[in-house]
């Protein structure tokens, strides 16, 4: 499972966690403007705007899990198991297959607006990659770091929800998990009143009960809940140390440690990646599980008018600074 949020300071920020039992060595990527893009039903384009973001390069081409494109426009895919559903083709649509999409909405975006309007025209079929790699069940969040949408195809439609909280998980479908924020309206991040009864002397015997009640499990609507806190009650400077700190932070309230969620066997789900795109500078940080030093690809420190994808493999060995 996984989680996807923004940010916002001087400049706008948007990342995600994989959470997943094992990975299928994706790298960041790069894709600069002409590389051609091949649809399986849709026009191709042979030129469009950069991204860069994480993805499983298979056959030079990329499988973005997330990206950002040159313009500020990012996209993730999470996983959303026994909802998402993938149809025939659509005449008058356009027919697009999930491990598709972000590059064409991002290829094609310079806007939300823009994005939206995709968006619209959009299908999902049910077209794998190959026989070795099948169609994911995701929903995506599509942001420019002040608006998102998340988008959703089920057995009764395309849904396009607005996403005013700019924060996605897994199950169940976003309406319920926006919803569900109702029951923690009296969260608070100042120490709370008794409004038990005026007739008991009771006390704030620690910092932080404003917030009791926050969720602090790792089921999706949990982290939905505990990463809308965080975010929206977060403070930072606005530097670029400061902001992609808090990023990382907010993100990290909801990482998930080896051996908490059992999959079977002997296979734990772990954050394998914690991402964070500075989607005005075209930046992207990551962290892994075992190394939580912060390291960034600049995708404009590439040549972004070449044809062929940059991959860049993950530092995952812990980097440790030794001081003496």
């Amino acid at each position: 499972m996984c989680t996807a949020a923004t940010y916002k300071t001087n400049n706008r920020y948007f990342g995600r966690t994989l959470d997943y039992e094992f990975s299928y060595n994706e790298t960041v990527t790069v894709t600069p403007r002409n590389y051609p893009f091949k649809f399986r039903k849709a026009t191709p384009l042979p030129t469009h705007y950069a991204m860069i973001g994480m993805a499983f390069v298979v056959d030079s081409y990329p499988l973005y899990y997330d990206a950002i494109n040159e313009k500020g426009i990012g996209m993730a895919g999470l996983n959303f198991p026994q909802n998402a559903y993938y149809g025939e083709e659509i005449e008058g649509k356009d027919n697009i297959s999930p491990f598709e999409f972000i590059p064409w909405i991002l290829g094609q975006s310079a806007t939300i607006d823009e994005a939206k309007t995709l968006l619209s025209k959009i299908n999902l079929v049910n077209i794998n990659f190959s026989d070795q790699l099948p169609l994911s069940p995701l929903h995506w969040i599509v942001s420019d770091g002040t608006n998102s949408v998340t988008v959703e195809q089920m057995k009764d439609g395309l849904k396009i929800y607005d996403n005013p909280v700019g924060v996605l998980t897994n199950n169940p479908p976003f309406d319920i998990q926006l919803f569900n924020l109702n029951n923690y309206v009296s969260l608070s991040t100042e120490p709370p009143v008794n409004n038990f009864s005026k007739d008991l002397a009771l006390n704030t015997y620690s910092r932080g009960m404003g917030a009791m009640g926050l969720p602090g499990d790792l089921s999706s609507a949990s982290r939905f809940v505990k990463v809308a806190f965080t975010k929206m009650n977060s403070v930072s400077g606005d530097s670029e140390s400061e902001s992609i700190s808090q990023f990382f932070h907010i993100l990290g309230s909801v990482a998930q440690q080896r051996g908490c969620v059992h999959m079977g066997g002997g296979q734990y789900e772990i954050t394998i990646y914690t991402s964070c795109c500075n989607m005005d500078k075209g930046i992207y940080y990551y962290t892994t599980y075992e190394n939580s030093q912060i390291t960034s690809v600049d995708m404009h420190h590439e040549n972004l008018d070449a044809a062929e994808v940059i991959s860049y493999p993950l530092i995952k060995g812990q980097q440790i600074c030794a001081q003496n």
